[in-house]
C-alpha cells in the first residue's frame, strides 16, 4: 500500500524574470516523476498552432464569468481585455488521481490560490541577486529600460511577500533549482500530516 494516495499541488511562483518557466521545464525533464502541468483557461482566441486543452482551455467570456460566479477557479485575473484563470475542478481531479500538479504563476495569483488551497506547496523562486534579475529581463529584448525598471520595482515589492510561501528556492542554476524543487516535493510527501492516516490504515491491516 502507498502511504500517499492523493497528489500534491505545487505552486511555483515569483516575480517576472526569475526564470519560472525555465525551471519548470527543467523540472519536467527530470526522470521518474508524476508531474502534470496545470493548463490555464482563457477567453482569448487561440493563436496559430495552439491546441485546446494543451496550451489553454479556450472558453467564451460568458462561460468564464459563469465559472467565476460558481467559484470554479483557484485564481483568475483579467489582462488586456481577456480573462485568465486556473480551473479548480480540473486540478482537483488530477490530484485525486494521484498526480503532482504544477502551477507556474505570478505572485498575485499564488496568494489567491493560498486562500483556496492552503494545503498546497508554495515555492518562491528568486534570483541570486537584483542585478541578475535586471540582466535576465534585459536579455529578453522585448521591453525598453523604462518597462524593465517598472518590473524591477514590482519585483522589489513582491520580494517582501516571500514569508507567505513555504519554501524559497534560489535560481542560481536552473538544474540545481529544479533538483531542489524535486527534493521539496519528496519531503512534503513524507510529512506526518500528509501520510499519517494512510500509515495508520497500513498498521491495521
Amino acid at each position: 500500500m502507498k502511504l500517499n494516495v492523493n497528489g500534491l499541488l505545487i505552486v511555483i511562483s515569483g516575480p517576472s524574470g526569475v526564470g519560472k518557466s525555465t525551471v519548470r521545464k527543467a523540472l519536467f525533464n527530470k526522470k521518474g516523476h508524476n508531474l502534470i502541468y496545470s493548463v490555464s483557461m482563457t477567453t482569448r482566441k487561440p493563436r496559430d498552432g495552439e491546441v485546446d486543452g494543451v496550451d489553454y482551455y479556450f472558453v467564451s467570456r460568458e462561460e468564464f464569468e459563469r465559472r467565476i460566479e460558481e467559484g470554479k477557479f483557484l485564481e483568475y485575473a483579467e489582462f488586456v481585455g481577456n480573462y485568465y484563470g486556473t480551473p479548480k475542478d480540473i486540478v482537483e481531479k488530477k490530484l485525486d488521481e494521484g498526480h503532482e500538479v504544477v502551477l507556474e504563476i505570478e505572485v498575485e495569483g499564488a496568494l489567491q490560490v493560498r486562500k483556496v488551497m492552503p494545503e498546497a506547496v508554495f515555492i518562491f523562486l528568486v534570483p541570486p541577486g537584483r542585478q541578475a534579475l535586471y540582466d535576465r529581463l534585459l536579455s529578453r529584448g522585448t521591453e525598453d529600460k523604462s518597462k524593465i525598471e517598472e518590473r524591477i520595482n514590482k519585483a522589489n515589492r513582491e520580494f517582501l511577500l516571500a514569508h507567505k510561501y513555504d519554501y524559497i528556492v534560489v535560481n542560481d542554476d536552473v538544474d540545481n533549482a529544479a533538483d531542489r524543487i524535486m527534493a521539496i516535493i519528496r519531503a512534503e510527501h513524507a510529512k506526518t500530516e500528509r501520510s499519517i492516516h494512510q500509515y495508520m490504515k497500513l498498521l491495521g491491516e
